[in-house]
């Protein structure tokens, strides 16, 4: 929005040519993003106590969750979503297609996920929407998206799934692409949705993901760096490095309040948007398999839930003392920020390793 307006007045003034530079603009959508939380965070806040918008805390969960976190205001994705549109839309060019498929995605799951939260308030217990409901309107808003990308962003390389190491390794889909890029969306938005179960446990890997999606978006969509590095050159995806850019200030201005011991949640308006938000990104940037790696973590996570429901059907045993897996090693006798720590510097090993496979090919 700033952004097409500023670019128009060009010819006028010369300085403002800065706003053309891919890296700057990405720079102001994460500061932009950032601060706006910050300063929305408390009133909003504030707000929710007054209202006793308080989600409920899971009753099979660990014991000292219910005693410390009651009370404890959700919703608090709407900070996240506030910040992702406003940095996004004030500097990312608008004429770009890419874009409005990324915004339709993080709205329309935070929606979801708003109604989730909503449900949980109102009938005061942890289920919220059936997960069978849920599920379906996910299939539903992912099919969506994926058809305004086939239409709207369709490319040569859209329908190719790339792998790392590999220069030359490349899997054309065809008309697979549309149930594995659905795979990804919904899987991506659930992964996320499991994690989130400690105070900043989601939020710093959501926002390394994002980070290195902003510099996987930049080199991807610039000619010079995606030769070096024999990945695919896609024409104008580069901008999305803006909405990842949007991701990460909105992440870090989430965190001030999320942060050990958390004044807000982040519930299923942020998880699920979050989630759904980064596989899109990784469709359009084609490195799909690039974010199993980087968020090695979320998909860690949902392992554990696959593997005990699993067993537990199978066998009528537990492979984990509680699903997902956080709460195993809380029940292992970790404290909670000891979990939350080492699980960020496995985000932080895990990003580097990902980030490694754009030259290791």
């Amino acid at each position: 929005m700033l952004y097409n307006f500023l670019i128009s007045l060009v010819d006028q003034f010369s300085a403002l040519n800065v706003f053309r530079y891919l890296t700057f603009r990405t720079g102001l959508s994460v500061m932009s993003s950032m601060i706006i939380v910050f300063l929305i965070g408390g009133p909003f806040i504030r707000f929710i106590q007054n209202h006793k918008i308080t989600g409920p805390i899971r009753e099979d969960g660990p014991i000292d969750h219910i005693v410390k976190k009651v009370g404890t205001p959700t919703m608090g994705g709407f900070l996240i979503l506030i910040g992702i549109l406003f940095g996004t839309l004030l500097w990312a060019d608008l004429k770009n297609g890419y874009i409005w498929v990324l915004l339709f995605v993080a709205t329309s799951f935070g929606l979801l996920g708003f109604i989730d939260d909503y449900l949980k308030i109102k009938q005061k217990n942890s289920r919220g929407i059936s997960s069978l409901t849920k599920l379906t309107f996910q299939i539903i808003l992912s099919l969506i998206a994926i058809f305004l990308l086939l239409k709207f962003g369709n490319n040569e390389h859209l329908k190719n799934l790339y792998f790392p190491f590999f220069k030359n390794l490349t899997l054309h889909l065809g008309l697979f692409f549309i149930p594995f890029a659905l795979f990804i969306i919904v899987g991506s938005s659930n992964a996320v949705n499991l994690t989130d179960g400690l105070d900043g446990l989601a939020t710093v890997p959501v926002m390394l993901v994002a980070l290195s999606f902003t510099l996987i978006c930049y080199v991807t969509g610039n000619t010079v760096f995606s030769e070096y590095l024999h990945i695919p050159y896609i024409v104008n995806v580069g901008e999305s490095a803006i909405f990842c850019g949007a991701i990460v200030g909105s992440c870090l201005g989430f965190l001030w309040f999320n942060a050990p011991p958390a004044k807000i949640f982040m519930g299923d308006t942020g998880s699920l948007s979050l989630g759904g938000s980064l596989g899109a990104v990784s469709i359009i940037s084609k490195h799909e398999i690039v974010l199993g790696i980087i968020g090695g973590l979320f998909v860690l996570e949902t392992a554990s839930v696959i593997i005990q429901v699993v067993s537990f059907k199978l066998t009528g045993k537990r492979v984990f003392m509680m699903a997902p897996l956080h709460h195993h090693f809380e029940k292992k006798g970790w404290a909670e920020s000891t979990v939350v720590i080492r699980f960020w510097i496995i985000s932080i090993i895990l990003a580097l390793i990902g980030l490694a496979t754009l030259k290791l090919r």
